[in-house]
């Protein structure tokens, strides 16, 4: 079997077998490992992998996916290790490789990316359950954008990620090259900040400064001043509790600081869980299920 990377990488990777030992560094493809029926063969997860409770509970950490601790990792002699360009760095995933294990690495930037790694778990581990569940949620996916079709485009903001530098404030977010924003494109919402581009350094993304070349960085998220937030008019704006924390105090200063939006003056500012727009994997059915109708209630 053979599986696109991320960077234009591929990794082969031949099964005889069904996998029996497997550590996910990816904490949404662990969830969908138990969601898809294969939560007995983890060996090793990292310290964010907290999903779900009741089946995370008894498995090994290993550390961040940021950190994770190698050594520790290479003693469980696992037959798969689960990794993601996005999540793990690459002198992690080079350091396994390394060391002679299998690591497969996905890297969706969409919704149809991230069905194909759903897709490809199935193929590995052979579940004709797990096919099942796979097709099931495709079969969600269509009926949802379906749906959205009836519901008035919505165009939005939806930060990750909220900083200060010199008094000045400043928000991360996504442009089009996510799957964050293919999700919610989907669903009938028009992300403002599509097609901004990430500028380096961070003075040089809040227009401080010159932007010098980014060489090899990801530019797919941008961070907005406070200026450029005002330029917009968003209908929807959305704060995630991950991979920042947003919560009251956030939503309380972006009603104060964007109070002349229209978004602000409708009360259309919503604490909403992250998981359900960053996270990738079987978590897009929880999204299906509750993202459709926080939509609904803002028409």
């Amino acid at each position: 079997m053979t599986e696109s990377g991320g960077n234009g990488h591929r990794d082969a990777l031949h099964f005889h077998h069904s996998p029996t030992r497997v550590v996910s560094l990816v904490p949404s493809l662990t969830e969908s490992m138990f969601d898809l029926g294969l939560g007995t063969s983890l060996v090793g997860i990292t310290d964010y992998c907290v999903r779900p409770e009741e089946g995370v509970d008894k498995i090994p950490r290993l550390g961040g996916p940021k950190n994770p601790r190698i050594d520790d990792i290479l003693s469980l002699k696992p037959d798969l290790i689960i990794t993601n360009w996005e999540e793990n760095p690459p002198q992690v995933v080079d350091a396994l490789r390394d060391a002679g294990f299998p690591v497969w690495v996905s890297f969706p930037m969409t919704v149809r990316q991230s069905l194909d790694v759903l897709w490809t778990l199935v193929g590995i581990f052979r579940s004709p359950s797990a096919a099942t569940r796979v097709e099931t949620l495709e079969l969600t996916l269509d009926w949802a954008i379906s749906s959205s079709s009836q519901r008035k485009p919505l165009s939005y903001f939806c930060p990750i990620w909220y900083g200060t530098r010199d008094g000045i404030h400043w928000w991360m977010t996504f442009n089009q090259h996510t799957y964050c924003y293919d999700l919610l494109r989907l669903l009938g919402c028009h992300n403002v900040f599509a097609k901004r581009i990430r500028n380096y350094p961070l003075e040089a993304d809040l227009g401080l400064v010159a932007a010098e070349d980014p060489g090899d960085r990801d530019t797919r998220y941008p961070c907005i001043g406070l200026e450029e937030m005002l330029s917009l008019e968003p209908d929807l704006i959305l704060l995630p509790s991950e991979p920042f924390a947003f919560d009251e105090s956030h939503r309380i200063l972006l009603l104060d600081l964007l109070k002349s939006l229209p978004a602000i003056q409708l009360g259309h500012i919503y604490l909403v869980d992250g998981t359900l727009i960053t996270w990738h994997g079987t978590r897009l059915a929880h999204a299906l299920r509750e993202l459709p109708a926080l939509l609904d209630s803002v028409q």
